[in-house]
């Protein structure tokens, strides 16, 4: 009798990484709703979040520290021309993807 293996593709490394991203998008949205802003705070290019309001973020929501470097080292996150923190191309596709157009603003 001879062992036949399956390949699971859902347990890849760029599976969990797209999983883990998702998940920090999906808890970002949530911490920003939590604490009064909107999703076009980070979907829009021309926007962002300046150090201050990321600075209460990470003090009244210890886990937004985590994902916004889990967001700015896989590329959907950065910092704007105005030094402030916004959603990347990828980002906003992924969070439409996730939320919709209307909610992701990716227009």
């Amino acid at each position: 009798m001879h062992a036949h293996y399956v390949y699971d593709s859902s347990h890849t490394p760029a599976t969990n990484a797209q999983r883990s991203l998702r998940h920090c998008l999906s808890s970002v949205a949530e911490m920003l709703y939590d604490h009064g802003y909107v999703l076009e705070s980070i979907t829009l290019a021309q926007r962002g979040l300046a150090e201050r309001e990321l600075g209460a973020l990470r003090a009244q929501a210890p886990e937004w520290a985590a994902c916004q470097e889990i967001l700015e080292t896989s590329g959907a996150a950065t910092f704007n021309g105005y030094d402030r923190f916004v959603l990347t191309a990828m980002g906003r596709e992924l969070m439409f993807d996730m939320f919709g157009q209307g909610a992701a603003d990716c227009a």
